[in-house]
C-alpha cells in the first residue's frame, strides 16, 4: 500500500509499506480523505516546529476518514463499508492524566503523525490503517472530507470548552486558518451574539465571513483595524487565538474588555506576551491541546447539520499528488482545507 513519509523539510515521498491486518476489537480501514493540517505543513516546510523536529522518516496525516474493508475478531459494532470518522488520539486508559479524564495529556499518548516521542507515532496518510473500534465515528451521510474534519473540529470544542459559556458573548478569532474558521462557527452555534475575525489573507477573511463573521479586519492592511474596538478598555469578552503569533495577541489585548479570556489554540513557536497589559486587564489565559471526547461529539454535530464544514473543503487532490496537495495547503490566498484523496 502506499504511504505519505516525510524524510526532511521538503523531501515528503510517496512509499510502499506492507498490507496490516486488524486484530481484536479493530478494523482495517480503507482510507477515503485525509486533511493536511497545520502541523503537517510544518513538518513538511520546516521538519518541525518549535522544539520539536523530525528524527527519522514520519508517515504524516491525522485528520481521516474511511470505510471499513475487514472486522477484527469480536467487533459487532461496526460492518463492513462503513464510512468512519478515524480518532487520532489513542491514549493508554493507565496513567495518571486518563485516570483523571484528562485523556489529551495522556503521558503514553499515540496520536498519529507526531514526532514529538521517540520513535515517532507514525501518522495515517496511508491507502490502509488498523484503528481499534474506539477510534471509530460512524459518519452516517457525511461525505468522506466531511468526516475527515472531525478533528480539527473536536480541536475547537475543546477549546470551547476552556472558554466556558459563550451566550450572549462578543467574541473575536485571530488567525483565519481552518481551526479559526471552525471557532467562528462554533462560537456561533454556541450563541455568541458578535464575532470578529482577524487575519493576513482577503480570501480567508472572506470565508470567514461567508460562515458568520460580523467583521472581518486584514491587519496585514490595516495595522489599526481593531482600534474600533479599544474605547471603553474593550469590546471582547473571548479571544480565541488560533495564529500561534505573538502580533496577532498582542495586538488583540486593547480590544478585550477586562476580565476577558484568552484561549491560545495556535501552536508554532515560543510567544512574547503583553503580560504587563494582560494583568491590568485582569485576563484570563487558558491554554488549549488536543481534544479527547470532543471527536464524537464533532461528528455528532455535523451528522445533525448543527455545523456546516463544507465551505471550508477548498480542494481534494489524489495521493499520487501529494507534494502539490501539500504546496497548496500552504497557500492561504486560495485553500482552506485541502484533502488527499486515497
Amino acid at each position: 500500500m502506499k504511504v505519505i513519509v516525510a524524510h526532511a523539510a521538503k523531501d515528503l515521498r510517496i512509499e510502499e509499506r506492507d498490507m496490516p491486518t486488524p486484530g481484536p476489537g479493530q478494523v482495517l480501514i480503507k482510507m477515503a480523505a485525509g486533511g493536511i493540517c497545520g502541523s503537517d505543513l510544518h513538518y513538511y516546510n520546516h521538519g518541525g516546529f518549535g522544539t520539536i523536529r523530525l528524527r527519522e522518516p514520519m508517515i504524516l496525516g491525522h485528520e481521516v476518514s474511511g470505510h471499513v474493508a475487514r472486522l477484527g475478531a469480536g467487533v459487532d459494532d461496526l460492518s463492513v463499508g462503513d464510512l468512519v470518522a478515524v480518532s487520532p488520539s489513542r491514549p493508554c486508559a493507565s496513567c495518571i492524566y486518563c485516570a483523571e479524564g484528562r485523556q489529551n495529556h495522556c503521558l503514553n499518548m499515540r496520536f498519529y503523525g507526531s514526532a514529538m516521542p521517540f520513535p515517532h507515532i507514525q501518522g495515517a496518510f496511508r491507502e490502509y490503517v488498523v484503528a481499534d473500534t474506539t477510534q471509530c465515528a460512524p459518519a452516517g451521510d457525511l461525505s468522506a472530507g466531511e468526516a475527515a474534519m472531525a478533528e480539527p473540529l473536536a480541536v475547537v470544542l475543546h477549546a470551547a470548552r476552556q472558554a466556558g459559556d459563550l451566550m450572549g458573548k462578543r467574541v473575536l478569532v485571530t488567525g483565519c486558518g481552518p481551526i479559526g474558521l471552525l471557532a467562528v462557527l462554533v462560537a456561533r452555534a454556541a450563541g455568541a451574539v458578535e464575532v470578529a475575525a482577524t487575519d493576513i489573507s482577503d480570501f480567508t477573511l472572506s470565508k470567514a465571513r461567508e460562515i458568520g463573521a460580523d467583521h472581518t479586519v486584514n491587519v496585514m492592511q490595516s495595522s489599526d483595524g481593531l482600534e474600533r474596538f479599544h474605547a471603553q478598555k474593550g469590546h471582547f469578552d473571548t479571544l480565541f487565538e488560533c495564529s500561534g503569533v505573538a502580533s496577532a495577541l498582542a495586538s488583540a489585548v486593547p480590544a478585550l474588555r477586562p476580565g476577558a479570556t484568552v484561549v491560545q489554540l495556535g501552536l508554532g513557536g515560543d510567544m512574547t506576551l503583553p503580560m504587563q497589559a494582560m494583568t491590568a486587564k485582569e485576563l484570563q489565559l487558558k491554554g488549549s491541546f488536543r481534544f479527547h471526547a470532543e471527536f464524537f461529539t464533532a461528528v455528532e454535530m455535523m451528522r445533525a447539520r448543527r455545523l456546516d464544514v463544507r465551505p471550508l473543503i477548498t480542494h481534494a487532490v489524489g495521493i499520487e499528488d501529494a507534494v502539490r496537495a501539500f504546496e497548496c495547503a500552504g497557500d492561504r490566498t486560495q485553500a482552506i482545507k485541502v484533502n488527499i484523496t486515497f
